[in-house]
């Protein structure tokens, strides 16, 4: 998929200034690549998802940092193949790792104030339907949207709940509302 550079350079700099929108057009446009790429050397849905949703929390967390004479999608992938060295550790000595304080105050720094067209379209929906687009799908995926838009946590809380650091559960929203948004337009 080619992608316009000018975009994409605009996004990223809205995105330096903690712009939703322009996390949601990001995450939009660069899932696919990133994903694919750790499908190609995992060959397992489910960990070439968390590790591409890992891949974006840590990017989003620093992307004050890229420098934009270089291409997004390589700092992405570089990303990527660090998080997924980071997978093989941790599935070699199976130890948990922790978020710093430092990384969860940068989380609290994104913005999630302005409705997406995703949040649009999802607040439109009557209730029994939502819930069985909802039920569409994965498990993973079902629980965030539950904690965060029938139980009302904050990311804070959800975060504690599934024991997983704030930026990865921003980013399993951000897809979940995504997927769930297009399962809607589908049916």
């Amino acid at each position: 998929m080619e992608v316009n550079k000018e975009k994409v350079l605009k996004h990223i700099q809205k995105a330096k200034k903690g712009n939703q929108i322009s996390f949601n057009f990001l995450l939009d446009t660069f899932w696919g690549s990133v994903y694919n790429y750790q499908l190609s050397k995992i060959n397992n849905d489910n960990d070439a998802e968390d590790i591409t949703i890992r891949t974006f929390s840590k990017a989003f967390d620093k992307i004050d940092t890229f420098d934009e004479q270089y291409q997004f999608k390589t700092w992405l992938i570089t990303i990527s193949k660090n998080v997924y060295i980071d997978f093989l550790r941790k599935k070699k000595s199976s130890l948990q790792i922790e978020t710093t304080k430092e990384q969860e105050e940068a989380a609290f720094k994104v913005i999630d104030n302005s409705p997406s067209p995703e949040d649009k379209i999802i607040t439109e929906q009557n209730l029994a339907k939502l819930l069985r687009d909802i039920k569409k799908l994965k498990p993973k995926y079902q629980e965030v949207i539950n904690l965060r838009f029938f139980q009302e946590l904050s990311y804070k809380e959800i975060s504690k709940k599934i024991d997983e650091p704030i930026n990865n559960v921003k980013v399993k929203l951000l897809r979940a509302k995504k997927l769930l948004a297009e399962i809607i337009k589908k049916s």
